[in-house]
């Protein structure tokens, strides 16, 4: 029985310490997504986008949430940046659920557009024909 608790403590430690590590490398992985949006590199973000998928099983809509650049989501940095290679990739990418919910400050992405004046933004469009 100790031998059990012993085994069981081992290995929950190595979990844990190995989550740590998963953790630190996502971060690493998605550290420079938003200069690549901004600079609209469509296949760097796509190669991205692929390399956080195979080494880490998450798809855009699992992190999308957490990025901040500069206080705005990666789709409205795309459209701020006039970024519309890398906006409408991300568009194509996500869930239609997940485009029309509130993102951190309440706002809806089309709610967001029609606040700022972006309406005639190709990356607004985009938006609308998807939701």
């Amino acid at each position: 029985m100790l031998k059990l608790v012993k085994t069981s403590f081992v290995i929950s430690a190595i979990s844990i310490a190995f989550s740590g590590f998963v953790y630190a490398d996502i971060n690493a992985d998605l550290q420079n997504i938003c200069t690549i949006v901004k600079a609209d590199d469509k296949d760097e973000l796509r190669k991205k986008m692929k390399k956080v998928e195979s080494d880490h099983k998450l798809k855009l809509q699992d992190y999308y949430s957490g990025i901040s650049c500069g206080g705005e989501s990666l789709i409205r940095t795309a459209m701020l940046s006039n970024a519309i290679e890398s906006g409408t990739l991300m568009i194509k990418k996500m869930p239609k659920n997940q485009l029309t919910a509130p993102e951190a400050d309440g706002k809806t992405l089309s709610d967001w557009v029609s606040e700022k004046g972006l309406s005639s933004s190709q990356i607004a469009v985009e938006l609308n024909a998807r939701i």
